[in-house]
């Protein structure tokens, strides 16, 4: 959706016009439930948050007045209701998941339509490596990378919905993004060359790489970054993986929202506009 679009729907929807509300249900609803799962892992607490979400943004669209992008308030809403959640499921029974059920859990419905058994196979496979990968990383590290590498924000959109610094952002980021390298790597069936002994230890290539991305390395230093490659196996197959698990992220499909889910948010939203007519 262009900006000139989503500022049409958005004064459309405003003056009460419900099928522009539709429209901006249909655009956001995925990518909002799909961050509310990978944030709180579970489907249960997923449409919870969609729905007080986009039933906040319902009430809270008049006084909106655009000093964010529309992603980042809606992101902003419901990264507070997923907080919410986090804080409640400390006091309350949990359901005992181990990280590849909850994997399987996220992933599952997700088949490509068009692929053929084997591709479908391996890309289930990749979809569940990323899951737990991102599942086992700590909340703030998590947030970071879900709304950067998967949901696509700018580091400084990123900043706004988590009330961090834009440095506190990369920074998070940086190690977000090495940790699932890491465990994401084995998965993707790279070769990984012998590491390298007996000579002056290598640079952390991979937080080098991932400063490289974010457009913070100097001249200089990216220079002598690839000089380092050129010479390194182990170095370059680093990098390689960590720019196939990014893809991975970037790729990571929007499950479908359940269209029961769908018809209730949908009934609350417009009761709640009949009642402010």
């Amino acid at each position: 959706m262009t900006e000139p679009e989503e500022t049409r729907l958005l004064e459309a929807a405003r003056a009460g016009d419900t099928a522009a509300m539709d429209a901006l249900l249909a655009h956001y609803q995925p990518r909002v439930y799909r961050f509310g799962m990978k944030m709180c892992r579970r489907p249960e607490d997923a449409a919870d948050v969609l729905q007080d979400t986009l039933l906040a943004m319902a009430r809270g669209l008049r006084d909106f007045r655009g000093a964010s992008s529309v992603s980042t308030w809606l992101y902003t809403i419901a990264r507070s209701y997923c907080i919410k959640k986090r804080r409640r499921s400390r006091f309350a029974p949990e359901r005992e998941l181990s990280l590849d059920a909850e994997a399987r859990e996220e992933v599952r419905g997700l088949a490509h339509p068009g692929r053929g058994p084997d591709e479908a196979l391996e890309a289930r496979r990749l979809e569940e490596a990323l899951a737990r990968s991102i599942a086992s990383l700590e909340p703030k590290y998590r947030d970071v990378l879900v709304l950067r590498d998967v949901e696509g924000l700018p580091a400084g959109e990123v900043a706004q919905v988590m009330g961090l610094s834009v440095q506190a952002v990369k920074s998070r980021l940086h190690r977000a993004r090495a940790s699932v390298r890491e465990r994401v790597a084995p998965v993707l069936g790279l070769a990984m060359p012998p590491q390298p002994v007996g000579r002056k230890p290598c640079p952390d290539i991979v937080r080098l790489f991932s400063r490289h991305l974010e457009g913070d390395l100097s001249s200089n230093i990216c220079a002598e970054m690839e000089k380092h490659l050129e010479a390194c196996g182990w170095c370059q197959a680093s990098c390689e993986s960590l720019k196939k698990t990014l893809g991975l992220c970037r790729l990571s499909p929007a499950p479908e929202v359940p269209a029961e889910l769908q018809v209730s948010i949908r009934a609350g939203i417009r009761a709640f506009l009949a009642e402010g007519r």
